[in-house]
């Protein structure tokens, strides 16, 4: 799988970096017709302690797995949203055998 990671505004540490290929690896292993993964990285410029921002694209032939998580730190936002897609890769999985 060909994930793209984005950093907006900042530089992203390399131990982030390998979280997020970690994690987004996990989910190749449950569904093998993900093409790739764009990840954007972004700081918001709001008061709130939380103010990280992950969002996630899954690439998947005809169809788009999208997810945005906002949290207090990159990695718990990351996890948050590797769950959400854990689900939605879970649905269209079931949605293509019924077919």
């Amino acid at each position: 799988m060909d994930i793209k990671i984005n950093s907006v505004h900042f530089d992203a540490d390399q131990k982030l970096i390998e979280r997020i290929h970690k994690k987004l690896g996990k989910i190749g292993q449950f569904f093998d017709g993900i093409i790739g993964a764009e990840v954007f990285l972004r700081l918001e410029n709001v008061q709130d302690d939380e103010n990280k921002v992950v969002e996630i694209r899954l690439l998947v032939p005809g169809y788009d797995l999208f997810v945005k998580k906002q949290s207090k730190t990159f990695e718990e936002a990351v996890n948050k949203g590797v769950d959400s897609l854990n689900r939605q890769v879970t649905k269209h999985k079931e949605k293509l055998r019924k077919q």
